[in-house]
């Protein structure tokens, strides 16, 4: 917690310069605030509540987030970014207190250009959605939560809906960021490479206030369902229909009892495993073929715009999130990749208790969410060893370090947060992460 009396000076300074609705020391707003979704992780659970905000401040553009970072700096109190609140692991949890930035309000999309879309930090990905759709374009790359905050993805996550063609990571997505540093620069444009050492590092080198992010031209996607008698169906399948031509936007699939987890929908029938996918019009034929050669059915077609993020929110880690609510506390998952989640799935779902797998096409391989019974912190580590060795690559989610470009990272902070204000806690330069197979 910090000192009292600073706090006390800042919320006067945040006061004066957000106005009266923009800053909260209410108990609720601070312990609303201080949260994320960092429940689903068990490991992470066990150690809740790991902070809890002194004061919130809820700025409604780019220059009001300056304004409010800047003066926190200045009264030397620590500053933890807020988006959505979607993230899973702790990123957004003010470990020491302080002032917790609220960007949710800072949500204009200021301009849509051939090729590009330019937002505050608190814009929802959906926003920008619907908002390039009305010029005949659509974003390059979004998230499986679609009302995540477009800070909040650049800040945090490593991929979605659109990495089949992109890949998994923000280079090439991300053309310029507006960003507030704690070195006294105020808020400071980059863009290139420049803008990449602010991407996937949870406000620590620099917090997001404004991103300008790429643009593809519209395409009238279809959403696809299909269904097998059983996984290995959907499994002899995933890779060809990630491939088809045009590239897929998504292709996701489920064992039988992940499929029977997901929300009540007959195109996903019970007792079956269900494979979905984001497909160009004319890669329905060619999808379909695959699908009934290899022992499945189509369930159905779906058309319309709002069809493809309605698929969405049922991939990448969504889909093991609903099987967590059947069983409150059993299962842990893993981050996984590799062409072993195909050819070796057996050993897959064996080297956890009660293995589940969620797959979905990759950029070069497939990846996935790997779901097994949870007793303690020791089976995730156990769990990492027996699938690297069986040559699946492995990326632990059960923590809140910055595990992208670390190094990377940790140079750039020294220069722009020398006082280590920005995010403290999520920066930890001995980091090792896991010793075989990371898929980042």
């Amino acid at each position: 917690m910090t000192d009292p009396d600073v706090i006390d000076a800042l919320e006067a300074r945040l006061t004066d310069l957000l106005g009266p609705r923009g800053v909260s020391r209410d108990q609720r707003v601070r312990e609303r605030a201080s949260v994320d979704g960092a429940r689903m992780s068990p490991v992470i659970s066990e150690l809740l509540p790991l902070g809890v905000a002194d004061l919130v401040a809820l700025p409604a553009d780019a220059e009001q987030i300056a304004a409010a970072v800047t003066a926190a700096v200045e009264l030397g109190v620590p500053v933890t970014p807020r988006g959505k609140g979607t993230g899973n692991y702790g990123q957004a949890i003010p470990h020491e207190g302080g002032l917790v930035l609220d960007v949710s309000r800072a949500r204009a999309v200021v301009a849509v250009e051939d090729g590009a879309i330019t937002a505050e930090a608190g814009a929802t990905m959906l926003a920008l959605e619907q908002a390039a759709w009305a010029t005949g374009q659509e974003l390059w790359m979004y998230p499986s939560t679609m009302n995540s905050s477009i800070g909040g993805f650049i800040a945090g996550g490593s991929g979605g809906t659109g990495t089949i063609a992109h890949g998994s990571n923000h280079m090439g997505f991300v053309l310029e960021l507006d960003v507030v540093t704690a070195d006294g620069g105020g808020l400071r444009h980059v863009s290139g490479e420049e803008a990449q050492h602010f991407v996937h590092n949870y406000g620590t080198a620099g917090i997001i206030a404004r991103a300008t992010v790429r643009l593809e031209p519209l395409v009238e996607w279809r959403a696809f369902y299909a269904s097998f008698p059983e996984f290995g169906g959907a499994l002899a399948v995933i890779r060809e229909i990630g491939r088809l031509d045009p590239l897929p936007r998504l292709v996701s699939a489920d064992t039988v009892e992940v499929s029977a987890a997901l929300p009540d929908d007959p195109a996903i029938p019970a007792g079956r495993a269900s494979l979905r996918a984001i497909l160009a019009p004319e890669a329905i034929a060619a999808a379909t073929a695959l699908v009934e050669g290899a022992g499945g059915r189509v369930e159905e077609v779906r058309e319309g715009r709002q069809v493809g993020a309605q698929l969405s929110v049922l991939s990448y880690n969504h889909p093991i999130e609903w099987l967590m609510r059947t069983r409150p506390g059993h299962y842990f998952h893993l981050e996984v990749g590799g062409d072993a989640l195909v050819e070796r799935i057996d050993e897959v779902h064996a080297a956890v208790a009660d293995g589940l797998l969620h797959i979905e096409a990759g950029h070069t391989v497939p990846i996935g969410m790997l779901a097994g019974a949870y007793t303690g912190p020791e089976d995730v580590a156990a769990a990492i060893a027996r699938l690297g060795e069986i040559g699946v690559g492995v990326h632990n989610p059960h923590q809140w370090n910055v595990d992208f470009e670390l190094a990377r990272t940790v140079r750039t902070a020294a220069i722009t947060d020398p006082r280590g204000l920005l995010n403290p806690g999520k920066l930890n330069p001995d980091y090792a992460g896991p010793t075989k197979g990371s898929i980042r």
